[in-house]
C-alpha cells in the first residue's frame, strides 16, 4: 500500500493496492520470459486473496499450488524517496497466511516432479520459524527431484535480526547452487564484508566483491554467486550493475544509469533475469549481461512486476539503450 506519487506517509489520506513479493516478482518475470513458473504460498479465500491471486494469473503465473488458507494477506507500506530523502517501508505481516501456513499444506513430491528450478528469497524464512522450516523442507524435497535452487538472500532488518538471519540462512545455504545477493546482503546476513567499500556514500569496490564472492563459495560450497552492484547518487538516480562468479572466473557486466521510476522489485527482476539466462544456457558474461538490464528496465515500470519481453531486454543488453520511440 502507497501514498499517491512522492506523498509522505503523514500526509497521505488514501493509498494505492500493488501486488507483488519476492518469489512473486521473479515467477512474473520468469512468465513472462516463456517458462511455466509457478508460485507456491498460501493466500486467504476471501476476495482480497483472490484479488492477489488474479493479479499473478494476468501475467501467465500458473498458481495450482497456491494454498488458501488463513485470513490475511501479508501487507507493506511503502513511502517513495525521492532526491536525498530514501524511500521507506513498514511491515505489517503478522498472522498472514503465509505465516501461520502447515507443513502438510505443501506437497513438495508433487511440486518439483518435473520441475527444473527453484527460487526462494530470504524474505520468507525470516517471517517466523514455522515459515523457516516450511522453506528448508523445500529445498531438501527440491534436491531429492534433482532441481537446482537460487536464492535470494534479501536482509530485512525489520523483520529478523542479523544473528537470526545468520543462523537459518547457514543451514538453507547448504542447499543451494545459485547465491544472488546485493552489496550489502553478504554482510548483513553471514558477516562477510566488502573491502573499501561504502554503500551509504556510493562507493563499490570491484575487488571487494571478488573476494566477498569467493568467500561465498568457499563457505557454502555454491555453484554461482551473483552480487547486484548499486551505487546510490539519490533516490531517484543510481549506477547499477552486477558481478557472476561460476568458480573460475568473475564477470562484471556494463554499468547503467538509472533515473528511477519505481525501484521495488529491482533485485526481484535481476533475479528473474539471471533464473532465465541460466535456464537458456547463456555463457556467464552473457548471463550477467542479460540480468543487468532485466533489472535495468524494471527500475523504469511502476509496481513490483518487471514486465518485459526477452526482446527488449536483449535489445538494451546488446547496447541500445537510447530510449528512443518504437514505430
Amino acid at each position: 500500500l502507497a501514498p499517491q506519487g512522492y506523498t509522505r506517509f503523514v500526509q497521505a489520506d488514501s493509498f494505492g493496492a500493488t501486488y507483488g513479493g519476492g518469489e512473486a516478482n521473479v515467477a512474473v518475470s520468469l512468465a513472462n520470459y516463456g517458462h511455466d513458473a509457478y508460485f507456491v504460498s498460501a493466500l486467504p479465500a476471501h476476495e482480497i486473496g483472490q484479488a492477489a491471486l488474479n493479479s499473478l494469473r494476468r501475467y501467465g503465473v500458473l498458481t495450482d499450488y497456491i494454498n488458501r488458507s488463513g485470513n490475511r494477506l501479508g501487507i507493506y507500506f511503502l513511502e517513495k524517496g525521492a532526491s536525498q530523502r530514501p524511500s521507506k517501508v513498514i511491515y505489517d505481516r503478522a498472522d498472514s497466511s503465509i505465516a501461520l501456513a502447515k507443513k502438510e499444506d505443501f506437497d513438495w513430491d508433487a511440486i518439483f516432479k518435473d520441475a527444473k528450478w527453484f527460487h526462494f528469497t530470504g524474505i520468507t524464512p525470516a517471517l517466523n520459524d514455522n515459515v523457516a522450516e516450511i522453506t528448508l523442507e523445500a529445498c531438501k524435497k527440491a534436491k531429492e527431484h534433482g532441481v537446482k535452487i537460487s536464492c535470494d538472500l534479501n536482509y530485512r532488518n525489520k523483520l529478523w535480526s542479523k544473528a537470526k538471519a545468520k543462523e537459518v540462512m547457514s543451514e538453507l545455504a547448504k542447499y543451494i547452487d545459485v547465491c544472488i545477493a546485493n552489496e550489502e546482503d553478504a554482510n548483513d546476513v553471514f558477516g562477510i564484508h566488502a573491502a573499501n567499500t561504502d554503500v551509504t556514500k556510493g562507493e563499490v569496490n570491484h575487488e571487494g566483491y571478488k573476494e566477498v564472492a569467493k568467500e561465498l563459495m568457499d563457505t557454502f560450497g555454491f555453484e554461482k554467486v551473483a552480487i547486484t552492484l548499486r551505487e546510490s547518487i539519490s533516490a531517484n538516480r543510481n549506477l547499477w550493475s552486477a558481478m557472476l562468479y561460476d568458480g573460475d572466473d568473475f564477470y562484471f557486466s556494463k554499468k547503467y544509469d538509472l533515473n528511477i521510476v519505481d525501484r521495488v522489485g529491482g533485485g526481484d527482476s535481476f533475479g528473474g533475469g539471471l533464473i532465465h539466462a541460466l535456464l537458456e544456457e547463456k555463457d556467464p558474461q552473457s548471463a550477467i549481461e542479460f540480468a543487468v538490464a532485466a533489472s535495468a528496465l524494471k527500475h523504469s515500470i511502476e509496481g513490483d512486476y518487471n514486465l518485459v519481453s526477452v526482446d527488449e531486454v536483449e535489445k538494451l543488453a546488446g547496447g541500445d539503450g537510447s530510449g528512443r520511440v518504437q514505430r
